[in-house]
Order: C-alpha cells, then structure tokens, then sequence
C-alpha cells in the first residue's frame, strides 16, 4: 500500500562539492538550508542583508553590489532610537547611522565578491506582495515596524516578477558566466496575507520563474516536497506555517541526493561525526574513555582541516 505521493528527482549537473562556493539569497528557507551548508562546513555565504522574501528586494542587492552603488546618509533613517535602511532586514541595524552605513556597504562588497567566485548561487523566493512607501512608492525589504499608513500594499504580477528575475539573471551572468543559478520557491506560507492571497502570490512566483527557468537556471521543488510528501501538520512548528526541524531535514536530504554527489557526502559523513563529537558532554571528563575519545575527535578533526583547509572547527 503506497500511503505518500514521491516527487521524481535526479542528480543535476554541475554538482556541490567542497570546493564549491555558495551565495544564498531570498526568504527564511534559505536561512534553514544555509545553516545546514554551515554545519557541513560548505564556504558559504548567506543573505549579508538579512531575509529577503520578494524578488525585487533581491533585485535591488544584487544590482547595487554589482554596479558598487554605495549607501549614504539618505538612504537610512532612524526608528524607535534605532538606524534602519528600507532595503534590509531588521537584523541588519544599528545604534548609530555611521554603523549601518558601514554593515550595508559591506554587505554590498561582500556580495559582489562572491557573485563574482560563486559557482553556485541559490535563491529562493517567498512571496510576490510587497510594500511600498506611499510617499516616494519605493518597494521596501521590511517595514522595520514603521506604522503601516506609510506603506501601500499589492501583488507583483507575473511579468514584474519575471522582468525581475531576468534582471536578477543578467546582472550576475555580467560578472559571472559560470555560476549555476539554483531557484526555489519557499515553503512557507505567507498566511498574514490571507490564504487565498498567499496562494495568489506563490502561483504569481511559479509562474513567472517557470517562464524564466525556460531560460536558465535550475529548479529544485523545496514548496512542492512539503505540500506533497509531507502533507501533515506534524511536520511544521507550532505557528502552523513554518517547516519545523524534522521537515527542514527531510527537505535538505532530498537536497543532498539532488546537489552533492556519494563522496562529497561521504565527506559530510565526516564532518558530521567531528560536529557530534564537538557537542558531546561526558559525564566523566577525567575519565579515561573520554580521554581517548578526544584523541580521536582531535585527529579527525585535524584530518579535515588539514585536507580542506577552508574548514575551521569550533568547541
């Protein structure tokens, strides 16, 4: 008796290894699989902006990175005793207008930096609504808690988004022919919205990428292995919303049977064992099995970081 649907998978090309360098940019399920490349020690770098959840915030990154236009003064503003800039998450503040400035054109080099020796670069999307300023009508990242009469609200169309996502493509092809593009549709659902408005906006996201994938890029079905192979309420955290840690691993093993080939994972395998061992806690540090036990941590340990000398490992 069959009692769940499989979507159909196969390895791609142009596979994740150790050598690979990563970009990931977009919504919170980029941040899951991020942290997953972090513990398996990949050289990754992830949303220096914070989460973006719409493809013009991405947009506006990666152009300004690649095109160096640096933020300025007027490009912040102060919130609640608090510095923030429109194009950033919340987590990217500061207490003083001089610290922001300098996070946010970091960030901007930082990402430019690693557009340019990406071989991979993932970016996943999580809604099509946006907010705008109702003053000057500039699409924001987050409204930082700004009161909401100040914004407006609507719905990218299926060509603003692909316009979008064309331009995305474009910009890092200028500096980076070689990278693969990895497109995601997040799959959190954006129930404050509404639920028939998220389902608007997520079919207004497949719709568009499908048309641009068409083109280039790569696709992996993250929204579609949570609506169709985890179909049960057990496998998201207590909001009701968000894929909880038992969904975010089946995900990224469905991933990793797709992204990295048998012996980069037999790779991981290592690291994974290293990453355990780190976080053991005997009960008898004095003893002389934990003794021993560390002896053989150590020379693992030293084993990767001799061999990927990328890798540094933390107590």
């Amino acid at each position: 008796m069959k009692l769940q649907t499989n979507i159909g998978l196969k390895p791609e090309k142009h596979q994740i290894g150790y050598n690979s360098k990563l970009l990931l940019l977009g919504s919170c399920f980029v941040e899951n699989i991020g942290e997953k490349l972090k513990y398996y020690k990949f050289q990754t770098v992830q949303n220096p902006f914070g989460i973006l959840f719409h493809p013009v915030t991405i947009e506006n990154l990666i152009t300004r990175a690649i095109t160096s236009k640096k933020y300025t003064k007027e490009s912040i503003f102060l919130h609640n005793e608090r510095w923030y800039c429109f194009d950033a998450h919340s987590e990217v503040s500061a207490n003083t207008p001089e610290e922001l400035l300098q996070r946010l054109n970091m960030g901007l080099q930082h990402t430019r930096e690693q557009i340019k020796k990406a071989s991979h670069i993932v970016i996943t999307l999580g809604t099509a609504w946006v907010y705008s300023v109702v003053e000057t009508q500039k699409v924001v990242a987050n409204c930082h808690k700004v009161p909401q009469k100040q914004f407006s609200k609507r719905v990218l169309s299926v060509k603003e988004i692909q316009d979008s996502l064309e331009r995305i493509t474009h910009h890092i092809k200028s500096i980076n022919k070689e990278a693969t593009l990895i497109f995601t549709i997040s799959p959190v659902r954006h129930l404050k919205d509404g639920f028939v408005e998220n389902q608007q906006s997520k079919a207004h996201l497949f719709t568009a990428l499908h048309a641009h994938l068409e083109n280039v890029g790569c696709y992996f079905p993250s929204y579609e292995i949570m609506m169709d192979e985890l179909r049960d309420y057990r496998f998201y955290k207590e909001d009701m919303v968000h894929p909880n840690t038992t969904a975010i691993s089946y995900i990224w093993e469905k991933f990793t049977s797709v992204w990295m080939a048998e012996d980069v994972q037999k790779v991981m395998d290592k690291v994974n064992v290293v990453q355990k061992g780190l976080s053991h806690r005997p009960f008898n540090k004095d003893s002389q099995e934990h003794k021993t036990f560390l002896e053989a941590l150590k020379k693992k340990k030293t084993y990767l970081e001799e061999t990927y000398t990328f890798m540094k490992f933390t107590q």
